[in-house]
């Protein structure tokens, strides 16, 4: 839907009284401060229609979307909430979002989009931080303690985390404080301190202190559990996330055999449920605290074919690349900037047979799928999930493969005495004179063994399984040289590593 088309619509929904919109509106009162619910104006049926119409128009050039899958009941679907603290122009504590773009704080009581439980204890840390004389953070000062309070809601579990980020260490009467939210809300399970002692628009701080329970919840996802700790990235929207996850699944086509990728895995949600389906999985991620929580998920789910590694994903795919490891599917959900083109060139480098790209901004997907779809890559399909109702975000889901080159090149020889033509004689001595380029060089297979089995081969070694192979020889003046000593031939083990790293060159 264009600009103007989106205008219109929102010109005609203020028309009609009686219809949703306006009754949609009233139901937020800060709907217009706020900014973060850009479509509350319109009737749920039709944003699915705006969003499959955007993406459709974006995706257009490279393949066709499959639609948009929608929620069944699209309200406070939010089970991650977070509420900034601070005081209003009178002196009185309150705590909500900041104005989009700006750091002034709008005041909310209730939110359409977020947990029910989530807002409530929010509201009762506020009414308790008088009686325990706790100020609140003042950005301009840098006065005050409480800064932030982060709720995060198990959604098949019920186990509920609640994370004070202050600007100093010590929380006055901690366990009394903790006793007297319990009170209230008994359903919390693990309170955690988080201290954020910068200035800056960052929520999370370096240093925790768990101050009740375990310091993490678990969830259920898709029949399997995961470990949340504050910094763990899950997605907010669980029922949305099983569509999101089980559809990137299906796009693989795997069958039991495959070697998968999950790159930046996060807590390892994807690449766990990818398990039971695949050969072998293999998560990456930069965050240390995600990845803890992967391994932890695993054990947890007694996954024994899937390994975690902490560590740039686009260093780690050129590794792989260049130690001559195979990848047959990629599952990549970067963030909202989409991927870096160091990871995109590493991508290309490792050559899977498929990428399922799962995409928070249609934006930076259609960037990164232009990049692919000129380095060797084609779109097959495409779905949108609405993770986000009420907004203009969208989840994406598109599948690519990596193309085959033609098996067949067709060459037109014309032979014969004239201008222009080549005569057959000719056509002899160049074909005597050329070599054709040797694909890996001596070199290049001794370290490509070394790296992948752990021992080194003499140059004699490759020579002597090439010319059993019947290979040419060309350029290897040390691979014939004269030993003075006598030299053992490869053993079995040796043979079969030259063998795997001829193929790796496609020598063979």
């Amino acid at each position: 839907m264009s600009q103007k088309d989106y205008a219109d619509n929102r010109s005609s929904s203020r028309k009609e009284k009686n219809q949703q919109p306006a009754k949609k509106e009233t139901l937020c009162p800060v709907y217009k401060k706020c900014g973060a619910c850009q479509l509350l104006h319109m009737d749920y049926k039709k944003q699915l229609d705006w969003k499959r119409g955007r993406l459709t128009a974006l995706l257009k050039p490279y393949g066709k979307l499959e639609g948009i899958l929608g929620m069944e009941m699209p309200e406070h679907y939010r089970h991650k909430v977070h509420a900034v603290f601070g005081r209003d122009s009178k002196g009185k504590v309150i705590s909500g979002v900041y104005k989009e773009g700006t750091h002034i704080i709008v005041p909310v009581e209730n939110c359409l989009l977020e947990n029910k439980k989530a807002d409530a204890i929010i509201q009762t840390v506020r009414d308790l931080l008088k009686s325990f004389k706790i100020k609140t953070y003042d950005e301009d000062t840098g006065y005050g303690l409480l800064r932030h309070v982060l709720v995060r809601v198990g959604y098949s579990t019920g186990q509920i985390m609640v994370v004070l980020v202050l600007a100093s260490p010590i929380l006055p009467s901690k366990n009394n404080f903790v006793k007297a939210l319990r009170k209230v809300h008994p359903e919390i399970t693990t309170v955690v301190v988080n201290v954020n002692d910068k200035k800056t628009s960052i929520v999370l701080g370096d240093r925790e202190q768990v101050i009740y329970g375990p310091g993490h919840i678990e969830d259920q996802l898709c029949g399997m559990t995961f470990k949340i700790s504050p910094k763990s990235f899950y997605q907010v929207n669980p029922v949305q996330t099983e569509v999101l996850y089980q559809k990137a699944i299906a796009f693989a086509g795997l069958s039991g055999r495959e070697v998968v990728l999950d790159a930046y895995c996060g807590t390892g949600t994807i690449g766990m449920l990818a398990s039971p389906h695949a050969g072998s999985v293999i998560g990456v991620e930069l965050n240390r605290d995600a990845v803890r929580d992967a391994i932890a998920g695993a054990k947890r789910n007694h996954l024994s074919n899937i390994r975690f590694y902490q560590a740039d994903a686009g260093d780690f795919m050129v590794q792989m690349a260049a130690l001559g490891e195979k990848v047959d599917v990629v599952l990549m959900d970067p963030p909202r900037t989409g991927s870096s083109e160091k990871f995109l060139t590493a991508l290309v480098k490792l050559k899977p047979r498929k990428v399922v790209y799962i995409s928070c901004n249609p934006e930076t997907l259609v960037r990164d799928l232009k990049y692919l779809c000129g380095k060797g890559y084609r779109m097959e399909t495409g779905v949108g999930v609405d993770m986000f109702p009420f907004t203009k975000h969208v989840e994406t889901v598109v599948m690519l493969s990596h193309k085959k080159p033609d098996s067949v090149i067709n060459v037109k020889v014309e032979f014969g005495e004239g201008e222009g033509k080549v005569p057959l004689d000719n056509i002899a001595k160049r074909a005597e004179a050329y070599k054709p380029k040797e694909r890996g060089t001596y070199k290049m297979i001794k370290e490509y063994i070394e790296a992948k089995y752990g021992f080194k081969v003499h140059t004699a070694y490759i020579a002597e399984v090439k010319r059993e192979l019947g290979l040419p020889m060309y350029d290897a003046p040390n691979a014939v040289e004269k030993l003075k000593q006598p030299r053992k031939h490869p053993t079995a083990e040796k043979v079969e590593a030259i063998k795997d790293a001829l193929k790796h060159f496609e020598v063979i």
